[in-house]
């Protein structure tokens, strides 16, 4: 680079730095520390964390952290006059970035010149030139001038690195015949290293060399004595081979070692090619980073389903990472899932290692122990990276492990390994699916910018289709891309049937087959464990608890947790949370070609356990309402319902997606009555969460059973219902038609009780129409018919009922008495929901008559017993009732933060007209609190709220906001 200014940063001997030749102040020691910490890791982060631990060591103090930023800083300064070098701040930590087309650190130029070196006879003389100027790089020992644990350690590791050099120097000098030359040099290094089994090996060479064979034999003896009384083993291959060889020589000189006894013909470059393209997998890679240090032997596992990118994620990693690993890289498919042959027995794949690392194979031992020995010796101190590739189970890993530092091992398998993690404290990487904007690039990629934006409806479908699954997203893309003028509109309609999906997801080969895939983890099942498989398969819902499954199995119930760990094992299922178990679709698709004989036994016995629970769970929430009879569940089905209102409304939260599902499938199998049961289970649970759109679902599929069903008293409940919910929704026209046949039907059964809540239903539907007066008749009546009926809570609400329409009319004195009456009734009978909506009214006609302390008193009574119950839609309207309740007091702040967190929950319960007229409202406040703090102008509030439950702010002229009640 013409003009550009060069640099050398030198950490073999001192730690120092030059610039354009003149040596620069590096500061002190620590400040060099960071220096040096960054430098041995140059061109990746080093997280900050790590960063300070290596230069403060594991108890540095808190300010450790602020030291750093300004050691940072100066060492920034100090290379400021270098483009070849820069500190730059990354994600989580720091990098030293050095320029690629000159290597200004001497330790990457010591490794450089190492790692060119080859075993060939005629680059003998290349490669003594090679060693010896990397050896002259160093000064004295690495890292002087700092110190610290790390130092020490990473100061012993180089110093590892220096001494493998050097045998690999006498070994290249000894193949040129100048082993006189290396006696005396050979000789001090053996007593340095009396059991370095490479040097005692040299040493022994270079004597035969030189004439000396009896004093070789002897050395050998005395090598081969103290192994064997220190450490009770035998030479090992490479020194006893040597050892022959001159037993073999005779009188005779030996010109140079049999090649590849000390040092590998080659440094082995095992890994297949790089992924192109690849996308995403930011975090993992990162993560990958971080953990992957060469300061001990780091074991991390990538596991997942098949087709989730496992190999291709590791192959991008360590093609980014090849600079750390000088001594080479070894790379084997153990098989362990493959379609053809069992897995690859450890045996078989130690000894493929030891020959590519270079010893002859009639030299390979036969015994297993005397070969993961000589395996470990063969890697040991060395930095290299190991891939093993589709693992079957831990036990094919644990032989392949290094035994000391310097190795990463990166594992891959659809077995989650969590005996490995046990072992070898390995960090497990979960890979999951690709997200829509990393599946739409790979697929741009593939196919080119142009094609994909050209039909983004169809792009949208694909990816739909595929789930994120990158192998079913490549096949799309190599298919398409093989037809490039065939609109992808054609490949989204070959995805779009689940009968023939599988099928179009096949390239025509089992590696680009997603069937074969999933049918290679398949076949590592039981037959037990098959069945379960096939049954999840059909499972209506996104996932499935622990408790379930128990239900579903039936007599078979004592080994759920075992079935479930094994599927979970060979990532058939995903244990996304603990105790719930989900399914890809590409997976669940295949499972649904496998069904058993019992599949319908045990789908009605998992139907049972929800019913069960969900109308448990309606007891629980709702007590007061008549009860739904329900038979027995099958024999070995027990479900177990929470037992508070709380975790009740947990395990709908979490069931409920399963429920919705369950009751679609009840449907498509005309199963009416369970199609109803679900209905009428969900119905207190949606009101609760503001489920509005999913109420009115629910109860169209149950009236349509109901009528189905024939029986009179659930067609009442059926209408009424599905008209409360189009009432909640704001859909009036289909409120009343509900309604009114629920009326009628009541009326022609004589059911006093159906009567009475519908009429108490249809009050509620006009007033949030803004028909007080229609409301206020209906309620009258209601409560006549409430009045002959013996219960409290219902005669309660009644009366709550009336005295909010009253308040609606402008009759306040007229509303007081029968809220007073209602709160009294609610509360001997321990109605929290009904004392909730009470105070909420009390605290509406604090407001029509100007007293605006008490309304809030009031409003956050009932936001409190709200909150209790977990009534997230009546919630919503207290707190735009307390929000008003501000505002009238000139408390405009707490008006707009209170209003901003009303809005977020009716736009999360989809309920727009009350999101817009609260932004309104808060438009208004925001204005108020602009211009003329603590006034509202007579603007500021809406003419027209929404009515009882809906919540608001409205002019005191026209009564704020609706009264909440348990209809």
């Amino acid at each position: 680079m013409v003009g550009a200014v060069a640099v050398s940063l030198r950490l073999l001997g001192e730690v120092s730095a030059d610039v354009d030749g003149r040596p620069v102040d590096l500061g002190p020691p620590r400040q060099r520390c960071v220096l040096a910490a960054l430098a041995v890791d140059a061109d990746r982060v080093v997280p900050v964390d790590r960063l300070i631990e290596r230069v403060w060591g594991a108890t540095a103090e808190r300010r450790a952290r602020a030291t750093l930023h300004s050691y940072i800083s100066r060492l920034r300064r100090t290379l400021a006059h270098t483009d070849r070098v820069a500190i730059v701040r990354r994600s989580g930590g720091y990098a030293l970035m050095a320029d690629a087309a000159e290597t200004v650190v001497d330790l990457y130029r010591f490794r450089e010149l190492c790692t060119s070196v080859s075993c060939a006879p005629e680059s003998t003389a290349r490669a003594v030139r090679s060693l010896t100027d990397a050896l002259a790089l160093w000064r004295g020992p690495a890292l002087t001038g700092v110190d610290g644990e790390w130092v020490e350690s990473e100061r012993d590791r180089l110093g590892q690195e220096r001494l493998a050099a050097q045998h690999d120097l006498a070994e290249a000098r000894l193949r040129a015949g100048q082993g006189g030359e290396l006696v005396a040099e050979l000789a001090a290094r053996t007593a340095r290293h009396p059991l370095d089994e490479r040097a005692a090996g040299q040493y022994l060479l270079a004597l035969h060399q030189s004439g000396r064979t009896a004093d070789a034999l002897e050395h050998y003896h005395r090598i081969r004595t103290r192994l064997v009384e220190e450490l009770g083993t035998e030479p090992g291959t490479a020194l006893q081979l040597a050892h022959r060889q001159v037993l073999a020589a005779g009188t005779a000189p030996v010109a140079a070692p049999a090649s590849g006894y000390f040092r590998p013909a080659v440094v082995p470059r095992q890994l297949p090619g790089a992924p192109a393209p690849f996308v995403g997998r930011h975090d993992e890679l990162t993560r990958l980073d971080a953990l992957n240090t060469s300061d001990a032997v780091t074991v991390s596992a990538i596991t997942g389903m098949g087709g989730i990118g496992k190999t291709w994620l590791a192959l991008h990693w360590a093609h980014r990472n090849l600079h750390r690993y000088p001594d080479g890289q070894l790379f084997i498919d153990l098989r362990g899932f493959s379609p053809e042959d069992a897995p690859l027995p450890a045996a078989a794949a130690v000894r493929g290692f030891v020959v590519s690392l270079g010893v002859p194979p009639a030299s390979v031992p036969t015994e297993f122990d005397a070969l993961i020995g000589l395996y470990r010796s063969l890697v040991a101190d060395k930095r290299m990276l190991i891939v093993l590739d589709n693992v079957h189970d831990t036990g094919q890993v644990l032989p392949l492990l290094p035994g000391t530092g310097g190795c990463t091992v990166l594992v891959t398998s659809r077995d989650r390994l969590t005996g490995l993690a046990a072992a070898s404290s390995a960090r497990m990487f979960r890979l999951g699916v690709l997200d829509d904007d990393d599946a739409r690039s790979l697929l741009a990629h593939r196919l080119g910018p142009q094609r994909v934006a050209a039909e983004p409806e169809a792009m949208a479908e694909l990816l739909g289709r595929c789930v994120g699954l990158p192998l079913a997203l490549g096949i799309v893309a190599s298919r398409a891309a093989a037809q490039p003028s065939s609109p992808l509109q054609g490949w989204a309609r070959d995805l779009r049937d689940t009968a023939t999906r599988l099928g179009a997801l096949d390239a025509g080969d089992p590696q680009s087959s997603v069937r074969a895939t999933i049918a290679w983890s398949h076949a590592a099942l039981t037959p037990a464990q098959a069945d379960l498989f096939a049954l999840l398969s059909s499972a209506p819902g996104p996932d499935i608890d622990a408790a379930a499954v128990t239900c579903a199995l039936g007599p078979a119930s004592d080994r759920t947790w075992a079935l479930l760990r094994a599927l979970t094992r060979v990532s058939l299922l995903d244990e996304h949370v603990p105790g719930r178990f989900r399914m890809h679709d590409l997976v669940r698709l295949y499972g649904l070609e496998h069904r058993g004989a019992d599949h319908d036994a045990a789908l009605g016995r998992l139907v049972s356990h929800y019913v069960h629970i969900a109308h448990a769970g309606e007891r629980l929430l709702a007590p007061q309402r008549r009860p739904v009879e329900l038979g027995h569940p099958p024999p070995g089905c027990a479900p177990r319902p929470p037992a508070d209102e709380a975790a009740m409304l947990s395990w709908f939260d979490a069931e409920h997606a399963n429920l919705l599902a369950l009751q679609r499938l009840a449907v498509e199998r005309h199963h009416h009555t369970e199609v109803w049961q679900l209905a009428w289970a969900l119905d207190n649970f949606h009101w609760r969460r503001g489920h509005l759109h999913y109420n009115i679902t629910t109860w169209l599929a149950g009236v349509a059973a109901a009528e189905h069903l024939g029986q009179p008293e659930l067609l009442v409940r059926s209408h009424r219902r599905l008209g409360r919910a189009y009432a909640q929704a704001r859909r009036h026209t289909e409120a009343v038609r509900h309604l009114s046949r629920a009326h009628d039907l009541a009326e022609g059964s004589g059911d006093v009780h159906e009567r009475a809540h519908t009429e108490n239903a249809l009050a509620w539907a006009w007033s949030l129409h803004g028909d007080d007066r229609k409301a206020l008749k209906h309620a009258l009546h209601a409560l006549d018919l409430y009045r002959g009926l013996a219960n409290p809570v219902w005669l309660a609400r009644a009366l709550n009922s009336v005295g909010w329409y009253q308040a609606r009319l402008g009759r306040p004195h007229q509303a007081l008495e029968p809220c007073a009456q209602a709160l009294d009734l609610f509360r001997r009978n321990q109605d929290v929901g009904g004392e909730a909506a009470t105070l909420d009214t009390l605290g509406l006609i604090a407001h029509h008559s100007g007293d605006h302390a008490n309304a809030l008193k009031h409003h956050r009574a009932a936001l409190t017993l709200f909150r209790r119950l977990g009534n997230h839609y009546l919630e919503a309207d207290t707190l735009a009732n307390i929000a008003y309740a501000h505002a009238a007091q000139g408390e405009l702040r707490h008006a707009r933060d209170i209003s901003q967190q009303a809005l977020q929950l009716y736009r999360r319960q989809g309920r727009p007209d009350d999101a817009a007229r609260v932004q309104r409202q808060l438009d208004t406040v925001v204005r108020a609190d602009g211009d003329q703090p603590g006034t509202v102008p007579s603007s500021a509030v809406p003419v027209r709220h929404a009515g009882p439950r809906s919540g608001g702010m409205c002019a005191v002229s026209d009564f704020p906001g609706p009264v909440k009640r348990t209809v």
